[in-house]
């Protein structure tokens, strides 16, 4: 007998696999917007980030006595972004042991860091990003969107023989949103958030306690535009026991937070110009400087740091200018020209030695 059905279940099956067939399509063609706009499970944004941390794969002796094995407590880092290589960039709120401030920091290890294991023992160097601008609930260094792809740039640069494999700390440069012009320097000042402790005590501990990293300053690095230039070179000239290097885009050069009304004293002791004088008087130890200015930003800004250069970049004070012709004053200029910066400060700065 012949069933009157089966041309029916026939054309139901053909039509049943072509809107399979067009899920599918459409599913692989919607997945990279499903992802940017974190939809899941096309993403696994938010989820727990190890990085290869404490009791993981750190058993025995470090590469040399240069590294300085994760001394905990581990950190709850969770996923910002996944990038092209599969490397991540987690974020965590801290709470700052020394500072007392709480917010957000940033974090990503490059894939020499999790991956090989030439460097599985090995202590890596440290680069802490800082923005510009409000720097405030977000840090414009920490991937996309609306970042600089600074975490693709340094794996470029290293694998091109220029750049040290950094882990890069990217955490808030100020308390608050900075509403009417109100910024803190990356400083303490007296009666507010001590933002000076918080990037150059909390932030390392950080970093010490959830990562490979080496023990002596010849690890240790800023890099900040604008306002975050002004912090990381204040950092390194106030702090040169700890830190040895910064690139400073397009910096001011001297305080000028409207919060230091009232307390002279302490903000001649967070002035770059006062702390390069005193190094060079004392004779060290060395740091170096490295500066960044766009050719179409405010002429000041320029004008400062040459004038700084020239009075400041002698003896233990070493200083490198790049302009950049027709930038402006932006991450955006900044972050496209670093690769120059990067290889000279690179050029100072220890890299991880091998795994035994």
């Amino acid at each position: 007998m012949t069933n009157r059905f089966a041309g029916t279940r026939a054309g139901r099956a053909r039509r049943g696999l072509v809107v399979v067939s067009s899920v599918a399509v459409l599913g692989a063609a919607a997945w990279p917007a499903m992802r940017f706009f974190d939809i899941p499970p096309f993403t696994d944004k938010g989820e727990p980030v190890s990085y290869g941390r404490v009791g993981r794969a750190v058993s025995g002796k470090p590469a040399d006595t240069r590294t300085l094995l994760p001394t905990g407590p581990e950190a709850a880092f969770t996923n910002a972004e996944t990038l092209g290589d599969g490397s991540k960039i987690g974020v965590v709120t801290l709470e700052g042991g020394k500072s007392g401030f709480k917010g957000k920091v940033w974090v990503w290890a490059p894939k020499e860091y999790t991956d090989d294991p030439k460097y599985a023992k090995s202590g890596f160097p440290v680069l802490i990003a800082l923005p510009g601008g409000p720097g405030y609930g977000s840090n414009y260094w920490m991937g996309r969107p609306g970042g600089f792809s600074l975490q693709e740039s340094v794996s470029e640069w290293f694998h091109a023989g220029s750049c040290k494999p950094f882990l890069l700390a990217m955490p808030v440069l100020n308390p608050g949103p900075g509403d009417k012009g109100i910024y803190w320097d990356g400083s303490d000042i007296p009666g507010q958030p001590k933002m000076g402790t918080w990037l150059t005590e909390d932030v390392p501990d950080l970093m010490r306690a959830n990562f490979r990293t080496l023990k002596s300053r010849d690890g240790w690095a800023f890099m900040g535009s604008s306002t975050g230039g002004f912090a990381g070179l204040k950092a390194v000239l106030k702090h040169p026991d700890k830190f040895k290097a910064v690139i400073a885009n397009g910096p001011d050069v001297v305080p000028d937070s409207p919060l230091w009304n009232g307390h002279e004293k302490e903000k001649a002791e967070n002035n770059p110009e006062v702390l390069a004088k005193r190094l060079i008087d004392t004779k060290g130890p060395d740091v170096y400087l490295s500066f960044q200015v766009g050719t179409k930003e405010n002429p000041a800004t320029i004008r400062s740091v040459k004038d700084f250069m020239r009075s400041y970049g002698k003896g233990p004070v070493h200083t490198q200018l790049w302009e950049i012709p027709g930038g402006m004053h932006n991450g955006a200029t900044y972050g496209a020209n670093m690769a120059a910066p990067m290889k000279w400060i690179s050029d100072h700065l220890d890299g991880p030695p091998p795994s035994p």
